[in-house]
């Protein structure tokens, strides 16, 4: 088959990969029916991230179950899945505590930009939907097997609760989503940091309340302003820089939660400023499967439409041009279609 490889900065070829493969009884290889470029493939394809050999490109996924092996029990052939980007066994004793992600036996693979996938763990990594579903809320279900997930994460980390004031920094897919998370978390009030228009609009459809376009010590400003001198109760770091960390950690209230879900490059954090700050810091690679049932149920019903942050559609030969896109902020979010 051909799938996506990433040989060095802006390098992205669609070329000949190994057809995947039942390797260990409890793995599972499915269909892929739809992928996607991720923001964080982009520390990868801008160089920032180095890599020193091609690599397989792609950790979103969902799909119709072609092949199980001989361990497999939760899922069978023609079943549609969705699975999150670590695979884990989800009975260890930290799967058991909600962090699949830090699961003892965790694999994390990332060829999904591809026809078809070999997912390890199978048992404890899919997760089936009701029935087949339909072809319009197959981006939604895509949504949920990560940028929904972590934006989720993001809401819940930074304990998210009714009537709270969240700041949401980063306007990509999945600061987006974690507008929609706090929303349906029921924040009262919700404050995006974006300077673009599509974005906004998203956002305030997902469920802002305000829009803040300051950046640095006047984006914090901007946020002590809008609550009075007090900051926010939850901000939602969902970019991974040094800059948008500290610009979280600023606009927070004394005793307030800070969530950080944005892979971090060339952060430092100065513990004295920890120390008076008084806030709460939790976050890391996302633990979508345990949120996976719930998000999945919540498509499922059409109660959330994620998939509305995939504004770029092309057929999967045309990856190149999705991580383009993607890097040039001419595209929110790029749906491969094999």
């Amino acid at each position: 088959m051909k799938g996506t490889v990433l040989h060095g900065a802006h390098d992205v070829r669609f070329e000949d990969r190994e057809d995947p493969r039942i390797e260990k009884p409890t793995d599972a290889v499915i269909r892929i029916a739809l992928s996607c470029v991720c923001g964080s493939d982009l520390w990868s394809y801008r160089g920032i991230q180095k890599i020193d050999q091609p690599v397989a490109m792609g950790h979103e996924y969902c799909g119709v179950v072609e092949e199980v092996g001989s361990a497999v029990k939760s899922v069978k052939p023609g079943q549609f899945v969705v699975g999150s980007f670590f695979a884990s066994d989800n009975t260890c004793a930290h799967c058991r505590l909600g962090y699949q992600s830090s699961c003892q036996h965790r694999e994390f693979f990332g060829s999904a930009q591809a026809p078809f996938l070999r997912v390890p763990l199978a048992d404890g990594t899919l997760v089936p939907t009701p029935g087949i579903p339909t072809e319009s809320s197959i981006p939604s279900l895509l949504a949920s097997s990560d940028v929904l997930g972590t934006g989720w994460f993001a809401a819940e980390a930074a304990e998210v609760k009714p009537g709270k004031t969240v700041v949401v920094v980063g306007d990509g897919a999945v600061g987006l989503l974690a507008v929609l998370s706090a929303r349906q978390m029921k924040a009262e009030r919700i404050i995006t940091m974006s300077r673009h228009q599509t974005r906004q609009t998203l956002a305030r459809e997902f469920g802002a309340t305000d829009i803040v376009t300051e950046r640095g010590d006047e984006g914090v400003a901007r946020i002590k302003e809008l609550t009075k001198g007090v900051g926010a109760d939850s901000v939602l770091e969902c970019v991974g820089t040094q800059e948008s960390m500290m610009q979280a950690i600023k606009s927070t209230r004394p005793g307030g939660h800070v969530s950080y879900v944005g892979v971090p490059h060339n952060m430092t954090l100065n513990g004295e400023q920890l120390f008076f700050s008084h806030i709460h810091l939790h976050g890391g690679p996302a633990p979508v499967r345990r949120y996976l049932p719930k998000l999945i149920e919540m498509v499922w019903t059409e109660k959330i439409q994620p998939g509305k942050v995939f504004d770029l559609e092309l057929p999967l030969d045309q990856v190149a041009e999705g991580y383009r896109a993607m890097d040039e902020r001419r595209a929110i979010k790029a749906l491969l279609r094999p």
